[in-house]
């Protein structure tokens, strides 16, 4: 249990950084930079919460059903998002948004992205 604040920074944790993720598939990047990167900051003891830092090189992913409850922040780059009615939202640094979980969509960042997230799994 935390029991005090955790400062967020988009440098993620000082003492852990970053470490590797594997959210995207390989094939959806769109360019030869295949990196993603995460720096979690926060689990709840019952692994349903957990929040962090994520940035991805350019990529492009479909899903019929988001795996997650996400609300994010982008840092720095843009993701377009879009719906499945073909309705089109770009945020970009500073702009927050939230996916729900089962929510069909496309996803598409066309240049590196940085964000804040806070995923609930249920």
């Amino acid at each position: 249990m935390t029991l005090t604040p955790i400062r967020m920074t988009a440098e993620g944790d000082p003492k852990k950084g970053f470490v590797p993720g594997d959210a995207v598939a390989k094939e959806d990047f769109l360019t030869d930079d295949k990196t993603e990167i995460f720096s979690e900051l926060y689990t709840s003891d019952d692994k349903y919460v957990t929040a962090g830092v994520w940035e991805c090189a350019p990529a492009r992913e479909a899903f019929d059903a988001y795996p997650v409850d996400e609300m994010m922040t982008v840092i720095s780059g843009s993701v377009t998002m879009t719906s499945h009615d073909g309705t089109k939202q770009t945020f970009s640094a500073g702009d927050t948004f939230f996916i729900g979980k089962g929510t069909p969509c496309v996803w598409e960042n066309t240049e590196t992205m940085r964000k804040y997230y806070m995923i609930v799994e249920r």
